[in-house]
């Protein structure tokens, strides 16, 4: 049985009276409506933003402990395909850039994305822009063009980690992560599972850092249907109150930095601010002092840079 954490809030729920015609209703409504909370935003966000984020050592950097991750920027939302288009017609590659800018004004010193985003990283970086790039990777063949586009740390990709874990295949990305460490790059292992981390501190590998998700969020039907006895529809990403404190046990037992992502479950904590504030606040006092957090980024209507990098001096 799984018993909600207490300082975990429920998950929003959609019920019947949230119907299409209601949903299309309030979007034509929000460009104007958040344009104001967006400009109040900004006002009230930037002054949080001009203290120095709290730090944590990665390898021989100094990483701000709240890191940019890149999900909204690719029309990744893990919500709807409604949402990633929304996100994608966003995001162009000025936009991109236009908020990497304002993630380094409010301290953030780190972008975690995928490879295929190096050439944008070059671009931000001619431009005088100053963050550090973490990317995930699975394919040898990606190293050479991300070393030479100034990366500094691969993390091997979580769903490719997960399929080999769950196949009993672990081991076939050891080599991968060798291959990295050989090109002078810091080697990581992402993973959405906490047995993972397990695993591989058994093995004693030499990693030299984690992401974790703090949400176990692709369970298959069989497994769904143990766990809860039931089965959602559509099966799909289910993210359960229960999963992060399972993750956060097994970061606070490695010795090595972790970065915990998805720690407000693909967005569906962000409706309402004390479901914000309460996932900061539980994420930075479940996982260790030398650990730190990656968060998508999507300020089409408030500055969530200085939000975020402002619950994150609060709580870390």
């Amino acid at each position: 049985m799984n018993t909600p954490h207490p300082d975990i809030p429920p998950l929003p729920q959609t019920g019947r009276g949230h119907s299409r015609r209601g949903f299309l209703k309030t979007i034509s409504v929000l460009p104007v409506a958040l344009s104001a909370a967006r400009l109040a935003s900004r006002a009230t966000a930037a002054s949080a933003a001009v203290d120095a984020l709290p730090q944590i050592r990665f390898g021989p950097h100094s990483m701000s402990r709240l890191v940019c991750g890149a999900n909204p920027f690719n029309g990744g939302s893990h919500l709807s395909t409604f949402v990633n288009r929304e996100m994608k017609q966003y995001y162009t590659p000025e936009q991109v850039l236009k908020t990497l800018r304002r993630c380094q004004e409010a301290g953030i010193n780190f972008w975690q994305s995928g490879g295929k985003n190096h050439e944008l990283y070059q671009q931000f970086v001619a431009g005088d822009g100053k963050m550090r790039y973490i990317s995930l990777g699975a394919d040898p063949k990606e190293i050479a063009p991300l070393l030479k586009a100034g990366c500094v740390a691969i993390a091997h990709h979580g769903e490719v980690t997960d399929r080999l874990f769950k196949g009993g295949k672990l081991d076939d990305i050891h080599d991968f992560l060798k291959r990295v460490r050989d090109a002078g790059l810091m080697a990581g292992v992402s993973t959405h599972m906490p047995a993972v981390v397990d695993a591989i501190e058994s093995k004693g590998w030499d990693v030299d850092f984690y992401m974790c998700c703090v949400y176990e969020r692709h369970r298959s039907a069989e497994e769904l249907q143990k766990l809860l006895g039931a089965v959602p529809i559509p099966v799909g990403e289910v993210y359960l109150q229960s999963d992060p404190p399972r993750m956060f046990k097994v970061m606070r037992q490695t010795k090595r930095p972790c970065l915990a992502f998805k720690i407000l479950a693909a967005g569906r904590l962000s409706e309402r601010r004390e479901w914000i504030e309460n996932a900061f606040k539980q994420t930075l006092a479940g996982i260790k002092p030398t650990d730190g957090v990656i968060v998508g980024i999507y300020d089409k209507f408030t500055d969530q840079p200085a939000e975020d990098a402002g619950y994150t001096k609060r709580f870390g």
